[in-house]
């Protein structure tokens, strides 16, 4: 199998229009399209969400996949996927890559390449009705709501049994939820007493429903977000970095990341599957 070779100019990276590869295979034809099918939930915020005037897809991950696209000279053609779903899609050639706040791990490169975009990490927040509640410690014994999708219960978890067993309290207990929103509205309810989510999302979420939530402490856990990417799809591998590179060299990529109020989680360099 034959691919065409990547040409770099000072602007970013262009993809060759004429070809993408030649092959019978189901990943060789999906490669010769004019477009980059792209997974996506529009569910979290600021990075991806749906514009409430507008019903139109906007959000940091957005934007970064729109620049992509145009430094590829390729169509983005984003697919609403469920966020449990978005990797075999990926495998299966439904769709050419996830941008969708992944999480970059260990067995989700047993399926993927990940090519990292943006440093975060899962933060404990509360109502400021709960005056009881003032420090990450105060909700050992408590219930804390989650994405059950995500791998923030398994953080949960490690961070109560490194910090709440010590200390001769009771652990944390994970709830699990749809989403962010769902845990949200849990906690509102009196459900649970603190939620955790992705410290990106957070300030977002206190500006839009304010003097609701307060943060407890900072993010317990590194994470690195990726973009995941077919590992046999080594040409568009090759290009997305390529793109983001030249992005952060010519200040697009900090420009985009500012615009969401997401800059502190800002990559120097872009790399794969550095994620644990």
């Amino acid at each position: 199998m034959k691919k065409t070779l990547l040409s770099l100019v000072a602007a970013g990276v262009l993809i060759n229009t004429a070809v993408w590869s030649q092959g019978a295979s189901a990943a060789d034809a999906l490669r010769q399209k004019d477009e980059i099918k792209v997974a996506m939930m529009p569910n979290y915020p600021p990075l991806e969400f749906k514009d409430p005037a507008t019903d139109q897809l906007t959000g940091m991950d957005y934007d970064l996949g729109m620049e992509i696209g145009k430094r590829l000279n390729r169509k983005i053609s984003w697919q609403e996927i469920g966020f449990e779903q978005m990797v075999n899609a990926v495998a299966t050639h439904r769709v050419d890559m996830i941008l969708s706040g992944m999480t970059d791990t260990k067995p989700r490169q047993e399926i993927a390449t990940f090519v990292d975009y943006y440093n975060s990490g899962p933060q404990f927040y509360t109502t400021v009705a709960h005056k009881e509640i003032n420090t990450m410690l105060d909700l050992c014994g408590k219930k804390v709501g989650t994405s059950r999708r995500t791998t923030f219960p398994a953080e949960i978890a490690a961070w109560s049994a490194a910090n709440c067993t010590p200390a001769g309290k009771p652990a944390v207990v994970v709830v699990g939820a749809e989403g962010t929103a769902d845990a949200r509205t849990q906690l509102r309810q009196g459900r649970i007493e603190g939620v955790v989510q992705g410290s990106e999302t957070l300030p977002y979420i206190m500006n839009l429903e304010k003097d609701t939530y307060k943060p407890l402490g900072k993010a317990f856990a590194y994470q690195v977000t990726g973009i995941g990417i077919s590992k046999d799809d080594t040409a568009l591998i090759d290009g997305v970095k390529g793109a983001l590179t030249a992005m952060i060299a010519d200040g697009t990529y900090l420009k985009i990341l500012t615009k969401w109020g997401l800059q502190d989680g800002a990559i120097q360099e872009v790399t794969l599957n550095k994620g644990k």
